[in-house]
């Protein structure tokens, strides 16, 4: 009895996918195959900054079983181990240095990546071809070639792809591109996107600049990977990898996929992207200073149906967060906030304690006769990539979303670079008539690393 119940189960869930128009891939999880607590099993790879957070969020979950962690530092290795191992009470969660060993594994069924950008194509791309869902962390890739890699591989591999622009999951940003693409403000002119400047320093290493051995316990040969061979300086690996452009993009392609991600999405532009990129400003250091990422930073961009898009870090007269500009009005979302040009609209998002307005948010107070196109609603991020593992459904960042939001960053940072406008053709994913620019749209890997086509 129990074994048909189980077959016929298996042939409903199948027959409902079907149904749905999806690949028919349903993870061992679902039959009820793995081991006894019938959870999706997930490796965690990379326990720096994002790593611990994201893999919290889904310890937390209770049909996901995390059961193997990578990371080429010893002591973050076991950290992941101890927090792991302690939320289970057991010693089950295996660990690995070489992401390739985790990946082969057949009983895994999603991973959670939490890298440096120069590592993203590479292990993205093993995880998919090995039949793993994937929760990655934005930007999509450290250049366009890769995450044009990535795409390719996650259609041909026919896997479910969440990005970490967890802003999606979060009411205040999906009311706000609601407003916005329900025409509340009227025709879109222009987008402001506002992102950090400067340099943070995320590991308080900023004053170890000096040339040393990497730690024993450390991998660096590994670390550095298809990137260029440099010196081990403790002031750019660990956390603060991201401000050199060897590894990272600076707090320009850190910030991108979260408020790019959200000016796309009121904007109806989650598939295409401009096709003029004009720089504006770019700070650079010295391209031979240990931290050399853009400090102040200004690019328009122009889109083919009359939309402008300004692209800023370190400019007073560009808020921080996500602003559209109408003909009948405006609204701005941040993390921090929501504001309108319209009374009504913001009290679409306004929390009440009787009388009185407090910071925060709540429930949307816009009826279905205002907002009659609804945009995506999650239950959380790490929550959504989970749902759709089961349902094989796409999540609410899904990977073509998230190479589209990423792709004005790195067209502003050539454009910058070379200090001049560059032509974008976002069907074709060229730049046109710029060879010299083209070239920027990929790197060279480090052997005996390769990028698969």
């Amino acid at each position: 009895m129990k074994h048909q119940l189980q077959t016929s189960r298996r042939h409903f869930i199948k027959a409902s996918v079907a149904a749905l128009g999806f690949p028919t891939i349903v993870p061992s999880s679902v039959f009820g195959q793995n081991a006894p607590s019938n959870r999706i099993t997930l490796g965690v790879v990379g326990w720096g900054m994002q790593g611990p957070g994201n893999t919290n969020a889904f310890l937390a979950e209770p049909d996901c079983q995390v059961v193997a962690a990578c990371d080429l530092d010893k002591k973050h290795l076991a950290a992941a181990l101890t927090k792991i191992n302690g939320h289970y009470n057991n010693t089950d969660c295996k660990a690995y240095s070489d992401y390739r060993e985790m990946m082969a594994r057949k009983d895994i069924d999603a991973v959670m990546l939490a890298v440096p950008d120069n590592w993203h194509g590479l292990i993205s791309i093993e995880a998919l071809k090995n039949g793993k869902d994937v929760y990655g962390e934005k930007p999509l890739a450290r250049t366009i070639a890769e995450q044009q890699a990535i795409v390719r591989a996650v259609q041909k591999y026919q896997r479910i792809w969440q990005t970490g622009s967890w802003q999606r999951s979060q009411d205040r940003f999906r009311i706000a591109a609601e407003i916005v693409r329900n025409g509340l403000i009227g025709t879109i002119k222009e987008v402001q996107v506002g992102l950090p400047s400067g340099h943070n320093d995320f590991a308080g290493t900023k004053d170890k600049m000096q040339v040393s051995e990497p730690p024993a316990d450390f991998d660096y040969e590994t670390w550095i990977g298809p990137a260029t061979m440099q010196p081990y300086i403790e002031g750019r690996i660990h956390k603060n990898w991201r401000w050199d452009y060897n590894i990272g993009g600076g707090q320009l392609l850190d910030w991108i996929g979260h408020h790019c991600d959200i000016a796309h999405w009121g904007m109806d532009c989650d598939n295409t992207g401009p096709n003029e990129i004009n720089p504006v400003q770019a700070d650079f250091p010295p391209r031979t200073d240990i931290w050399n990422t853009a400090t102040k930073y200004r690019a328009e961009t122009k889109y083919a149906n009359g939309m402008s898009m300004t692209i800023a870090g370190g400019h007073p007269d560009i808020q921080m967060g996500t602003k559209w500009i109408g003909s009948d009005g405006w609204v701005w979302v941040d993390r921090g906030g929501f504001d309108a040009s319209k009374d009504e609209l913001k009290k679409a998002v306004q929390r009440r304690q009787g009388d009185k307005v407090v910071s925060g948010f709540e429930a949307p107070k816009l009826g279905d006769d205002i907002i009659k196109k609804r945009l995506y609603e999650t239950k959380g991020h790490q929550r959504n990539f989970l749902d759709c593992i089961k349902s094989r459904q796409p999540t609410v960042t899904p990977v073509e979303t998230a190479h589209h939001s990423a792709t004005p960053g790195h067209l502003a940072l050539i454009a910058m670079t070379l200090k001049r406008s560059i032509k974008w053709d976002p069907e074709k994913e060229i730049i046109i008539g710029d060879p010299e620019a083209s070239k920027l749209l990929g790197r060279e890997y480090r052997g005996p690393w390769k990028l698969e086509a």
